[in-house]
Protein backbone atom coordinates (compact mmCIF):
# COMPACT_ATOMS: atom_id res chain seq x y z
CA UNK A 1 0.00 0.00 0.00
CA UNK A 2 1.45 3.74 -0.78
CA UNK A 3 1.69 6.27 1.51
CA UNK A 4 2.07 8.53 -1.44
CA UNK A 5 0.97 12.70 -0.48
CA UNK A 6 -1.72 14.21 -2.17
CA UNK A 7 -0.50 16.38 -5.12
CA UNK A 8 -2.97 19.43 -3.37
CA UNK A 9 -4.65 20.13 -0.64
CA UNK A 10 -7.07 22.69 0.02
CA UNK A 11 -6.06 25.09 2.36
CA UNK A 12 -7.57 28.69 3.98
CA UNK A 13 -5.43 32.13 4.28
CA UNK A 14 -7.06 33.75 7.30
CA UNK A 15 -6.36 37.24 8.11
CA UNK A 16 -5.75 38.36 11.34
CA UNK A 17 -4.39 41.46 13.44
CA UNK A 18 -1.06 42.05 12.08
CA UNK A 19 -0.22 38.97 9.84
CA UNK A 20 -2.04 35.73 7.91
CA UNK A 21 -2.65 32.20 8.78
CA UNK A 22 -2.60 29.62 6.61
CA UNK A 23 -4.39 26.41 7.64
CA UNK A 24 -5.74 23.32 6.10
CA UNK A 25 -9.69 24.02 4.87
CA UNK A 26 -11.04 20.86 7.19
CA UNK A 27 -9.68 22.87 10.01
CA UNK A 28 -12.26 25.51 9.68
CA UNK A 29 -15.60 24.88 11.30
CA UNK A 30 -17.12 27.74 10.50
CA UNK A 31 -16.86 31.43 10.65
CA UNK A 32 -19.45 33.57 12.26
CA UNK A 33 -19.39 36.86 13.26
CA UNK A 34 -17.64 38.72 16.41
CA UNK A 35 -19.65 38.70 19.65
CA UNK A 36 -18.21 40.08 22.49
CA UNK A 37 -16.60 36.85 24.72
CA UNK A 38 -17.66 36.57 28.37
CA UNK A 39 -14.25 37.09 30.30
CA UNK A 40 -12.25 34.31 31.83
CA UNK A 41 -10.95 35.81 35.40
CA UNK A 42 -7.17 35.22 35.46
CA UNK A 43 -6.83 34.21 32.57
CA UNK A 44 -3.45 35.74 29.97
CA UNK A 45 -4.91 38.57 27.64
CA UNK A 46 -4.41 36.64 24.75
CA UNK A 47 -7.19 34.41 26.06
CA UNK A 48 -10.12 36.73 25.07
CA UNK A 49 -12.94 35.23 27.07
CA UNK A 50 -15.81 32.89 26.10
CA UNK A 51 -18.01 32.82 23.42
CA UNK A 52 -21.43 30.71 22.73
CA UNK A 53 -21.26 28.31 19.57
CA UNK A 54 -23.51 25.46 18.73
CA UNK A 55 -24.55 24.81 22.65
CA UNK A 56 -20.99 25.09 23.48
CA UNK A 57 -18.76 27.52 25.11
CA UNK A 58 -15.34 27.72 23.16
CA UNK A 59 -12.65 29.63 24.61
CA UNK A 60 -11.65 32.21 22.24
CA UNK A 61 -8.40 33.25 21.21
CA UNK A 62 -6.38 36.28 19.42
CA UNK A 63 -3.07 34.66 17.84
CA UNK A 64 -1.84 37.64 16.91
CA UNK A 65 -1.98 38.77 20.67
CA UNK A 66 -0.59 35.14 21.51
CA UNK A 67 2.35 35.27 18.56
CA UNK A 68 3.23 38.97 19.75
CA UNK A 69 1.92 40.59 15.89
CA UNK A 70 -0.43 42.87 18.20
CA UNK A 71 -0.36 44.55 21.37
CA UNK A 72 -4.35 43.91 21.29
CA UNK A 73 -7.08 42.94 19.03
CA UNK A 74 -8.95 44.70 16.78
CA UNK A 75 -12.85 44.28 17.08
CA UNK A 76 -13.98 46.41 13.96
CA UNK A 77 -14.81 44.19 10.81
CA UNK A 78 -13.75 41.19 13.24
CA UNK A 79 -15.01 37.59 12.60
CA UNK A 80 -14.33 34.30 14.23
CA UNK A 81 -13.10 31.09 12.70
CA UNK A 82 -14.38 28.40 15.11
CA UNK A 83 -11.37 25.54 15.05
CA UNK A 84 -11.66 21.58 15.09
CA UNK A 85 -9.28 21.06 17.91
CA UNK A 86 -7.25 17.99 17.45
CA UNK A 87 -6.01 17.56 20.78
CA UNK A 88 -9.29 15.10 21.04
CA UNK A 89 -10.22 16.53 24.71
CA UNK A 90 -14.03 15.85 24.79
CA UNK A 91 -15.04 18.60 26.84
CA UNK A 92 -12.79 21.12 24.07
CA UNK A 93 -13.20 19.89 20.39
CA UNK A 94 -13.23 23.35 19.32
CA UNK A 95 -11.36 26.55 19.64
CA UNK A 96 -12.07 30.01 18.57
CA UNK A 97 -10.12 32.58 17.05
CA UNK A 98 -10.46 36.35 16.33
CA UNK A 99 -9.87 37.05 12.41
CA UNK A 100 -10.35 39.98 10.04
CA UNK A 101 -12.62 39.26 7.33
CA UNK A 102 -13.57 35.89 5.88
CA UNK A 103 -11.24 33.25 4.99
CA UNK A 104 -9.98 33.03 1.01
CA UNK A 105 -9.58 29.18 0.14
CA UNK A 106 -6.83 27.96 -1.86
CA UNK A 107 -5.47 25.06 -3.70
CA UNK A 108 -2.01 24.48 -2.32
CA UNK A 109 0.78 22.11 -4.25
CA UNK A 110 4.37 22.02 -3.03
CA UNK A 111 5.69 24.10 -6.07
CA UNK A 112 3.78 27.31 -4.78
CA UNK A 113 4.52 26.57 -1.06
CA UNK A 114 7.46 28.56 -0.19
CA UNK A 115 9.08 27.81 3.82
CA UNK A 116 10.85 31.15 4.68
CA UNK A 117 12.14 32.46 7.92
CA UNK A 118 14.06 30.72 10.76
CA UNK A 119 12.84 27.74 11.90
CA UNK A 120 14.49 28.72 15.52
CA UNK A 121 13.21 31.50 15.83
CA UNK A 122 9.46 31.31 15.65
CA UNK A 123 6.63 33.43 17.61
CA UNK A 124 4.92 31.92 20.72
CA UNK A 125 2.36 29.23 18.92
CA UNK A 126 3.83 29.26 14.99
CA UNK A 127 4.86 25.94 13.50
CA UNK A 128 6.31 27.49 10.42
CA UNK A 129 6.76 30.46 8.30
CA UNK A 130 5.57 30.14 4.22
CA UNK A 131 4.75 32.20 1.07
CA UNK A 132 1.76 31.07 -0.56
CA UNK A 133 2.16 32.07 -4.48
CA UNK A 134 2.86 36.06 -2.81
CA UNK A 135 1.26 35.61 0.72
CA UNK A 136 3.27 35.59 3.47
CA UNK A 137 1.95 33.54 5.98
CA UNK A 138 2.39 31.55 9.19
CA UNK A 139 1.22 28.23 10.07
CA UNK A 140 0.04 28.31 13.47
CA UNK A 141 0.61 25.56 15.87
CA UNK A 142 -2.72 24.40 16.74
CA UNK A 143 -1.66 21.48 19.16
CA UNK A 144 0.77 23.80 21.12
CA UNK A 145 -1.63 26.43 21.03
CA UNK A 146 -4.82 24.61 22.34
CA UNK A 147 -2.45 22.75 25.45
CA UNK A 148 -1.54 26.79 26.75
CA UNK A 149 -5.64 27.80 26.55
CA UNK A 150 -5.85 24.22 28.27
CA UNK A 151 -3.53 25.59 30.70
CA UNK A 152 -4.60 29.06 30.93
CA UNK A 153 -8.72 27.98 31.35
CA UNK A 154 -7.20 25.25 34.32
CA UNK A 155 -4.70 28.32 35.99
CA UNK A 156 -7.81 30.20 35.88
CA UNK A 157 -10.29 27.80 37.44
Amino acid sequence: MSTELPREIRGVLIQVTGGRLLLPNATVAEVITFATPDKVDGAPAWLLGRIAWRGWRLPLVSFSMLAGFAAQERALNSRVAVLKALGGNARMPFIAMVTQGFPRLTTLTQDILVPTGDENALPTGVRGEVLVRDDHAVIPDLDAIETMVQDALAAAA
